[in-house]
């Protein structure tokens, strides 16, 4: 995933009501209950034996290597508290909208005469359920980091560059060359 999807992916965790399991234990009885009692799923989704797993369930194994680690959290990441997660999109999209902070190039093309020069700019704009909606079923969809970059792109056009078509008609907005970007449910 790319910069703009890894930022939605830490929006979201950023709902969540509990902090994720601590212990190697706690997080792989947390993954076999998520997949009905499976030792053998929670192992090929995490790259290891069942009986590794089996051993971390029973407490014989404590102190899992760096990389299984960093697997165990993400997996665990993906599948903490999905109602609270899916309630935080559903608000967002519908009804409070999404706060995008970036540091990024932005380049224009507008009327003649006007400074189009592209140049860096850091923004911080809420953008409105329908922008949200968007990036959420784009990011569904499996889109590409271009694709999301230009729902964003688009969101800033019409809500801080063109103040919701108050001023600059026929303004276009390129968003490239992103420094950092962080998304926040409102």
């Amino acid at each position: 995933m790319g910069i703009l999807g890894d930022s939605l992916e830490k929006a979201e965790a950023n709902t969540f009501t509990r902090p994720l399991p601590k212990s190697a234990q706690a997080q792989m009885r947390f993954l076999v209950k998520s997949e009905k009692g499976s030792t053998k799923a929670v192992a090929e989704r995490l790259g290891t034996t069942q009986r590794t797993v089996e051993r971390y369930l029973k407490g014989q194994f404590k102190r899992p290597r760096k990389d299984l680690a960093a697997r165990l959290v993400a997996e665990v990441g993906k599948s903490w508290q999905p109602k609270v997660r899916e309630r935080a999109k559903q608000q967002a999209a519908s009804t409070t909208g999404i706060v995008i902070e970036t540091r990024a190039r932005f380049g224009f093309t507008a009327a003649p005469g006007t400074t189009d020069d592209s140049r860096l700019r850091l923004i911080t704009q809420h953008l409105p359920p329908a922008y949200a909606s968007r990036l959420f079923d784009a990011q569904a969809e499996g889109a590409t980091e271009q694709q999301l970059q230009r729902i964003a792109a688009e969101g800033l056009q019409e809500e801080y560059f063109k103040d919701r078509g108050r001023r600059a008609p026929g303004l276009h907005v390129e968003l490239t060359d992103i420094d950092y970007i962080e998304l926040d449910y409102r």
